[in-house]
């Protein structure tokens, strides 16, 4: 019993690594092609919906539609689109500026000992001229299947670093540099503007 549950547990905890390991660099894009996109009708699917995905996938829709498919809703293939977007930094673009904490409230009395000022957090990249390495991330993951069989024809994916305002040019550089690579299985810079 203690070695299948130490099996499981190891199984488990190499699932992640190993779909981590599959994944390309930040800044670089992968396409696997297990055959060329068919000119069938594709529809184009949202995994998770918002603004900058619907502008995205209406993105893809027209690279498709370039390509001589016929784009829609339906279809014989669906194109799986995952858009991802994350900014721990709350949209900052690579720096934390804070006013002074603490201070007099609206609410207190003149001469209530209010609460002294403590200093502001500072926190800022110390080379603003090269481009950044690291924050905020927008990842593009694409994955074609046929609908009656469920098998996966091709698949891409690829990231930036991108502040909140420039996350949409990202995109459509990612999703331009991946469709003119589409032909064949390939790796490479994502195009991500500056």
């Amino acid at each position: 019993m203690r070695l299948a549950a130490v099996s499981l547990a190891l199984a488990v905890a190499a699932v992640p690594m190993t779909a981590a390991a599959q994944a390309p660099a930040l800044g670089q894009f992968e396409v696997k092609a297990y055959q060329v996109i068919p000119k069938a009708k594709t529809a184009v699917q949202l995994n998770s919906d918002s603004a900058l995905a619907r502008n995205l996938r209406r993105q893809v829709m027209v690279r498709l539609s370039k390509r001589g498919n016929e784009v829609g809703f339906s279809g014989g293939n669906v194109m799986k689109f995952d858009v991802t977007y994350v900014d721990l930094l709350g949209g900052s673009g690579g720096s934390i500026d804070r006013g002074p904490v603490g201070g007099i409230q609206d609410f207190q009395q003149p001469g209530s000992n209010p609460i002294s000022q403590v200093p502001g957090v500072t926190i800022r990249r110390r080379d603003d001229n090269a481009p950044a390495k690291s924050g905020p991330t927008l990842r593009l993951n694409l994955t074609l299947y046929h609908v009656d069989t469920g098998r996966v024809l091709w698949a891409a994916t690829a990231s930036c670093v991108a502040s909140a305002s420039m996350a949409e040019r990202a995109g459509e550089s990612m999703i331009d540099t991946i469709f003119d690579n589409a032909e064949k299985t390939a790796t490479g810079d994502a195009g991500c503007p500056l």
